[in-house]
């Protein structure tokens, strides 16, 4: 091309979670059967959806204006109904024209840091979600900046990092939080919430949060919205059905806008997530639709609690199972459907080895020459079937390790996974010695 037409920061966009697919694929080729720990799809993990959500969606398939256009910043019943939840939970209060719907997160996220002034930098966590992360550092063309969470403190976030990174670089301009957290499954403490809220409104910046595993945290998680500890301060919160009902399928996310009357800068740059999304017309019209009918039946939240109550003793039992192991750092998930477990300084070494198939080491070959935990994850594919993702590469992290759900609704199968990966990781560890 005469000019180039590749953006600065299109080598930024890595999707690891997806990316490692392809590898297993080719292995599953050889006859050999993959167990899909990477891929946060409650569905196609074997959730089934209940019946009555079926019936209410097969009921507004059946009526004409699901297949119309909606309201650009979403269907008016679905952003009242939001904006009713929301502010009978307490905290701040919102109307429904806070509220505009996307495509799923991900067009959120995309049209987001794409509205950003070119200079403008946002903060995250270290493990990052790599949706977050890579449209992050595409926007900026740098790599993304992120804060702290401590594996040996419960991946609590270490705030005097953020603080100083935040004085560091003027030129950030928000601070991203995910609650519960992918992928680790933390659960930000009230009163850590209202600090990192404190440090935004100090330093001039807003805040993101994440909150699309927002009701799927465990029971006694201490779990609080943004919302709740915002005050004056301005933010933008995401949420959406995709875990939920769960329909990810679906693309079906929205933001929550607090506080634009605060600051005329973040009013104009709510206004242009508005006009970005009016050149797309709208987003999908049929789940917003259900999605009032189905989060105001009365069986939705106890159907819920049987989920999160199935998650958070997988994750009990993962700990069993996982945790004495010394090499490892393995704190229970509060929320979501992720684990990570973090090696410890030095327990990887470039010659520890799993037994693999000459066709299997083929295949994984290109695979086995980069950060030392992405080598074990590959290794493990191929040894035992098993498909996680490496925390260096798949979520921008410093720290080694790899993160596994908790998905598998077959509590027998569940197990066997457990006691196959501690097996893997103690043939891997005491390898190469």
């Amino acid at each position: 091309m005469r000019t180039d037409i590749v953006h600065p920061g299109a080598d930024n966009l890595r999707y690891e979670i997806r990316q490692i697919v392809e590898v297993a694929r080719a292995i599953e080729a050889t006859g050999a059967p993959i167990r899909w720990e990477n891929i946060g799809d409650p569905v196609a993990k074997g959730e089934r959806v209940p019946d009555w959500i079926k019936e209410i969606v097969t009921q507004a398939a059946g009526e004409d204006l699901s297949f119309a256009y909606s309201p650009t910043k979403g269907l008016d019943e679905a952003r009242r109904y939001i904006a009713h939840e929301r502010n009978i939970e307490g905290g701040i209060q919102i109307t429904p024209d806070d509220i505009l719907f996307f495509n799923g997160l991900g067009d959120a996220i995309s049209t987001l840091y794409g509205a950003l002034h070119p200079g403008a930098r946002v903060i995250g966590p270290n493990p990052a979600y790599p949706t977050h992360s890579s449209a992050e550092a595409a926007h900026a063309g740098a790599p993304h900046m992120t804060y702290r969470l401590d594996p040996e403190n419960g991946w609590t976030p270490d705030l005097a990092d953020l603080e100083a990174k935040i004085i560091a670089n003027p030129q950030i301009a928000a601070i991203i939080i995910i609650n519960p957290d992918n992928p680790t499954g933390f659960v930000y403490p009230e009163a850590t919430l209202a600090a990192i809220v404190d440090v935004a409104a100090r330093h001039g910046l807003f805040v993101i949060s994440d909150e699309i595993y927002s009701n799927l945290a465990y029971v006694d998680s201490g779990m609080r919205k943004l919302a709740s500890v915002v005050g004056k301060t301005p933010a933008i919160a995401m949420r959406g059905i995709s875990k939920e009902f769960p329909w990810p399928g679906a693309r079906c996310g929205w933001i929550e806008i607090y506080n634009r009357d605060q600051d005329p800068a973040f009013d104009r740059f709510a206004r242009s997530l508005l006009e970005a999304k009016m050149l797309e017309v709208c987003a999908t019209t049929l789940p917003q639709k259900v999605l009032p009918r189905v989060m105001g039946d009365p069986r939705y939240y106890p159907y819920l609690e049987t989920r999160v109550a199935a998650y958070d003793r997988r994750s009990r039992r993962a700990v069993e199972v996982l945790g004495d192991l010394a090499e490892l750092i393995l704190h229970p998930a509060r929320g979501a459907f992720y684990m990570t477990a973090v090696f410890r300084k030095g327990a990887l070494k470039a010659g520890q080895r799993l037994p693999l198939t000459p066709q299997v080491e083929a295949i994984l070959e290109p695979h086995l020459h980069g950060s030392l935990d992405a080598r074990f994850v590959y290794q493990l594919l191929g040894s035992t079937g098993i498909c996680v993702v490496p925390l260096s590469t798949g979520f921008n992290s410093d720290l080694e390790g790899f993160r596994f759900t908790l998905l598998e609704p077959d509590e027998a199968r569940f197990e066997t996974i457990l006691q196959d990966l501690r097996g893997a990781l103690a043939s891997y560890l005491s390898s190469g010695d």
